[in-house]
């Protein structure tokens, strides 16, 4: 706990830049080996004076070749173009369509119109400080904690430095980029089906925008930013956004359902999905858009991106049937919304695992993910009386967590470079818990002061109304 504390102080602290704690200086050559490296070939001419004269000197040896710049590579660049586009499609329109199912039919277009307009808001803002925030490595060095351990400088801001041929890794940067504004895109829509219903559309636009700089692009630095990150440098795994994307928008969501309070009606009228035709389609694009999700975040087309993608799809339908079993066995009957969200909780759940954990793993992990998330879905919710829409916690927040946890156990190191063990376990578990405080009161702060300055829900008669006539005065027939 006193690890976990510190954390956090660390976290909510404006560090100095200059206040590290750096490792000790590494000490200076032995005499020994500094008077070997000084001597010369025409130093050793009286020496050699003495020695037989069929002895010539030695050669000095040659010099290392310098370290192989890295080189594109054609294949990997394919593949990340190729899984940009795929991520892209969860939101637009595989999210639209899945949370638009889902909503009462008088609000079908406003929630629509939120997955549409977040991809375009944050699109600009990665661009102008997002990537900057989450991926500049100013300041940072292994083992050093400091400002930059949490929040990335703006030496990237409007993607400064980025040329034609910059290179991240053996891909380029502009493909890397693009790739991690998928991930930037799609988390604060996860947040929107928390509140579903009820959320002005000027207040959803400023809430996203600044939740994306304050909250994910910092967790997202932390997680993924390599050496000199807080929780890299913790050793949390996190390989597609357990953590960063759906703990993240769990909580978020969890938090913006607790201030904005329930809906009218809620727990009284029927709020049953208007067409789950929609939303059927919506989750199988989801499914295949995950793809891009993990097996593109080995940001290679390789053995570990193939692992990548079979641990997906074998995650996804364990959950499927574990979600549907369950409800069957509770219910009597297995729904189609209930296969359809098991299948997304296994999305979420062997995300932050697909990269370290094998078939076996990716099965345990789906059957768990799927049993939980139907609890969490539908026990949780009415045990504690709150109103998260569209399980936007239920789902990704819980999902998360379990993926979290569960990767530090069954994480394989021929596969991932890390093995399992339960004091992996207590990492991932910190890291959790890091993310879950930081997302849930910087997600507070942001949310009071938009009310206090503009209000965050619709009057009562545009809720009752709906918020496809009360606020984009438009309707479907």
């Amino acid at each position: 706990m006193k690890k976990l504390f510190a954390s956090l102080g660390l976290m909510f602290a404006l560090l100095s830049p200059n206040l590290v704690l750096a490792e000790d200086a590494a000490p200076a050559p032995a005499p020994e080996a500094a008077a070997v490296e000084s001597a010369a070939p025409a130093m050793a001419a009286p020496a050699e004076a003495a020695a037989p004269a069929a002895e010539a000197p030695a050669p000095a040896p040659a010099a290392a070749p310098a370290a192989e710049a890295p080189k594109l590579d054609s294949g990997a660049t394919a593949w990340m173009l190729t899984s940009t586009a795929l991520v892209l499609l969860m939101t637009i329109p595989g999210l639209a369509l899945f949370y638009g199912g889902m909503v009462r039919k008088k609000n079908v277009l406003g929630t629509m119109m939120q997955s549409f307009a977040i991809t375009a808001m944050i699109t600009v803002l990665w661009m102008v400080a997002g990537y900057s925030i989450a991926f500049d490595t100013t300041g940072m060095a292994k083992g050093v904690t400091n400002f930059y351990s949490f929040f990335g400088s703006f030496s990237k801001a409007f993607l400064s430095g980025m040329g034609k041929d910059s290179l991240t890794g053996v891909i380029p940067e502009s493909v890397f980029m693009t790739f991690q504004m998928t991930f930037a895109i799609i988390t604060p829509a996860l947040i929107a089906g928390a509140f579903a219903d009820r959320m002005k559309f000027s207040a959803m636009m400023w809430f996203t925008g600044l939740w994306s700089l304050l909250v994910y692009a910092p967790i997202a630095h932390m997680v993924w930013s390599g050496d000199g990150g807080f929780m890299w440098d913790m050793g949390v795994l996190d390989f597609a956004g357990g953590t960063v994307v759906h703990i993240n928008a769990g909580v978020a969501g969890l938090v913006a359902a607790l201030v904005l309070g329930p809906r009218l009606g809620y727990g009284k009228e029927p709020m049953a999905p208007h067409n789950l035709t929609l939303t059927v389609m919506g989750a199988a694009m989801l499914w295949v858009g995950w793809f891009g999700f993990n097996a593109g975040s080995a940001v290679a087309a390789d053995g570990r991106a193939g692992m990548a993608m079979a641990v997906t799809q074998i995650a996804t339908g364990a959950a499927a049937l574990g979600w549907m079993f369950a409800e069957w066995m509770s219910k009597g009957k297995p729904s189609v919304l209930g296969i359809a969200s098991g299948a997304v909780a296994g999305l979420v759940a062997i995300t932050p695992a697909s990269g370290f954990v094998g078939p076996t793993g990716g099965l345990v992990i789906g059957i768990v993910a799927g049993v939980v998330c139907f609890w969490s879905a539908t026990s949780l919710k009415r045990m504690l009386k709150y109103d998260d829409s569209l399980d936007a916690f239920g789902v990704h927040g819980i999902g998360g967590i379990v993926g979290a946890i569960l990767t530090g156990y069954f994480a394989v190191e021929s596969i991932g470079g890390t093995a399992g063990s339960m004091a992996q376990v207590v990492t991932q578990i910190e890291g959790v818990l890091i993310t879950i405080a930081y997302t849930a009161i910087g997600t507070y702060i942001i949310l009071k002061v938009l009310d206090l300055v503009m209000g965050l829900r619709v009057t009562e008669e545009q809720e009752r109304e709906g918020l496809d006539i009360a606020l984009h005065g438009e309707r479907v027939e």
